[in-house]
């Protein structure tokens, strides 16, 4: 950006002599433009990565067009080309779109919107992409997605720069029918208006598709990204654990994204809002050069006096009393969003979840108590929804009486001066459409609020589950109590153990569990009997101490209720491995020996396994996986209390004779599992409320 800084400000340079070279005082306009655009550029290169794209349009533009304009003012610009050379205020409006990007750069909402924006247009990854009609090519994503921003920028600017050159076609054409000239009527229409028609519609649908493809480019990473920090280092463990203001995250990761970034079932996302801004801000520009000059057309009402700008001065004024209105009206709008969000979200996670338990509901004859928990979550989902049609019937009421009044409002004014003859039915249309195109730019907020109001809710979630990751990361990265060591054994030394509200649970003093002794761990419920395991397995992050473990090492846990996966039975069984890391033998074989032999023709069978299995199936699949992990160490977490004694007996024999090299090391309640161990440690009271593991020996 310092080497385009370095170029504006030369352009700034020349302008300045042509100035001084023609006697023109106009050019000292885009003179300070320029300066201060070169300084903004400069100062661009620290800037968000998303806005500095714009920035760097906007700023190439500025040189582009301004020497086509030094080109004109000096006569040297082609005279076949006359008709194609951009307005003269082309320069002065792309130097002031690239300040005005570094200035909302600043603006805390804009900051944060980018910065998720940044997430992508900054990434290092590489990705493929095609130009019809070549070939692939693979590229860094971002300079795939930078390109693309870069073309629709460029569409979009075109269209708005046919969109004014119609505006007159509109005028001329408008002349010829009062004129009753019919050569001239016929010429507009064929030469002028229908080869421009075409370009627009054929820009209109590569924008669209190009469009397209950056959304789905950009959301597909973005996914990619959230769901990565969200699995990552156990990160939703962590946050599920703390109770975070990130709540659904599956929606944040589902829809918000989506909707950050298209808007989803709205439309408008970062995006469309972006570039949307950009051809507001182009036509309102373009089109404030166009009112400007036919102000002159129009002296104020009843007099002879002519205000410089009277009708852009007019429309602005109209303009800013409907935004801050508007504003008035509908500021509680975001909040309403994000609670319908939330509430939506928690409904949905409520109805899967009773899908999830519906035996055990009913079982317990829980259809009435879920019947009623139910309905009083949707009735939250009413109320909301009430609160939001209220708010949005007092703001419809007020834009659509705004928008009824303002195609009427420009010919009010112009009215008594076609009447008397003092303007032609042309111009009165093309200060009618230059009039309602500035006021349309002007009231952007109010014609988009609601749409404005949403995203930003969705922004709002974004960030807030960014700052749940973020915590959840820094208590993990905060409790590094693991050193490997050379030795066998796994030692723990000076470990407490805390529950997410800070109270403290288990202190372990030196413990160590040796390497080839089975373990049976016990204590009344609540002891922190699961939690010392999970700091063994790593994944309990409210920790302080030292867990020295073997170099290489490889830890598994099995939980009393173990996660079975949706899908084939082959795939829940190696979980979380892959169907292609093991033979099928293997698999069948670990089957039968975790006493699963019924399923073992069942493999491929796809089902939803966690209803289909019974607690003690699901047990037991736990046993299979870890015949094929073959872990050092397996720790058992109640694994096997869904079991009959004689069939618990018969899977820890299993254990000892297929796993010789394996430490199991479990907890459990019943007497009988002190037979299949040679160590017995049970969670003591300590002082201070907390428990602390003891060996005992066998009564």
């Amino acid at each position: 950006m310092q080497k385009l800084s370095v170029a504006v400000a030369v352009f700034a340079a020349l302008t300045a002599l042509v100035g001084v070279h023609k006697g023109d005082s106009s050019l000292f306009v885009l003179v300070a433009a320029a300066a201060l655009c070169a300084y903004t550029t400069w100062r661009a290169a620290d800037m968000s990565s998303f806005l500095k794209i714009f920035a760097f349009i906007f700023s190439t533009e500025t040189i582009v067009f301004g020497l086509v304009g030094l080109a004109q003012a000096e006569g040297l610009w082609p005279e076949s080309l006359k008709d194609y050379a951009p307005p003269e205020t082309m320069p002065l409006t792309v130097a002031v779109f690239s300040i005005i990007v570094y200035a909302i750069s600043h603006i805390p909402v804009v900051r944060e919107m980018t910065r998720i924006a940044d997430l992508y247009f900054s990434s290092r990854d590489r990705g493929e992409g095609r130009v019809w009609p070549f070939k692939p090519f693979a590229a860094r994503e971002r300079a795939i997605a930078i390109a693309m921003v870069v073309v629709l920028v460029l569409l979009n600017q075109g269209q708005v720069g046919i969109t004014v050159r119609l505006s007159f076609f509109n005028r001329d054409w408008y002349n010829a029918i009062q004129e009753k000239n019919a050569s001239e009527f016929w010429r507009q229409l064929f030469f002028v208006f229908t080869p421009w028609a075409f370009v627009y519609v054929a820009s209109v649908i590569i924008e669209f598709v190009l469009q397209s493809m950056l959304i789905i480019r950009w959301r597909r990473w973005l996914t990619e990204h959230y769901i990565g920090r969200w699995l990552g280092a156990h990160t939703h463990y962590g946050m599920a654990l703390a109770g975070s203001g990130a709540d659904n995250p599956d929606q944040r990761i589902a829809e918000d994204v989506n909707r950050f970034i298209s808007g989803g079932e709205e439309g408008y996302g970062v995006y469309s809002y972006s570039i949307l801004l950009i051809a507001t801000l182009s036509s309102l520009v373009s089109f404030a050069y166009v009112l400007w000059d036919l102000s002159g057309n129009y002296p104020l009402p009843g007099t002879e006096i002519y205000i410089p700008g009277f009708l852009f001065w007019a429309v602005l004024i109209y303009a800013a009393v409907g935004t801050l209105v508007t504003h008035l009206i509908g500021r509680t709008l975001t909040g309403l969003y994000f609670d319908r969000q939330r509430r939506e979200a928690d409904f949905r996670f409520s109805l899967a979840r009773m899908r999830e338990y519906s035996e055990q509901i009913a079982l317990l004859g829980g259809e009435p108590a879920e019947r009623g928990a139910l309905l009083r979550r949707f009735a939250g989902i009413i109320v909301n929804y009430l609160a939001i049609v209220q708010k949005r019937k007092q703001l419809m009421v007020f834009t659509s009486t705004y928008g009824q009044l303002s195609p009427i409002i420009p010919y009010v004014i112009t009215a008594p001066f076609y009447f008397a003859g003092r303007i032609t039915l042309g111009v009165m249309t093309q200060t009618a459409s230059a009039f309602g195109r500035v006021e349309s730019a002007l009231t952007f907020f109010i014609n988009y609020y609601t749409s404005l109001a949403n995203f930003k809710s969705v922004l709002d979630r974004l960030s807030s589950f960014d700052h749940a990751i973020d915590t959840a990361r820094g208590q993990a990265s905060a409790t590094q109590i693991f050193s490997p060591t050379d030795g066998a054994d796994i030692r723990l030394r000076g470990l407490t153990l805390a529950l997410p509200d800070g109270r403290q649970i288990v202190t372990v003093d030196d413990l160590t569990l040796a390497a080839g002794q089975s373990a049976l761990l016990t204590g009344p419920s609540g002891s922190g009997k699961s939690t010392l395991f999970r700091a063994i397995a790593g994944i309990w992050p409210y920790a302080s101490g030292e867990v020295l473990t073997p170099r290489g090492a490889k830890v598994m846990l099995a939980p009393q209720r173990p996660y079975i996966p949706m899908g084939a039975l082959a795939d829940a069984i190696v979980y979380p491995g892959h169907v292609d890391d093991y033979s099928r033998a293997d698999v069948q074989e670990a089957l039968r020996a975790a006493r699963l032999a019924p399923f073992v023709e069942r493999l491929d069978e796809e089902n939803n396994w966690g209803q289909r299995l019974s607690g003690g199936e699901q047990q037991r699949v736990a046993i299979a996986r870890a015949l094929l992990a073959k872990p050092d160490w397996l720790f058992l977490d109640e694994a096997t209390s869904a079991l009959d004694e004689q069939l618990e007996e018969e899977i820890y024999a299993m254990l000892r004779e297929r796993l010789p090299g394996t430490t199991i090391v479990s907890i459990g309640h019943r007497s009988t599992l002190h037979a299949f161990h040679d160590r017995y440690i049970v969670m003591e009271p300590a002082p201070g409320g907390v428990f602390s593991p003891r060996d005992k020996v066998h009564a």
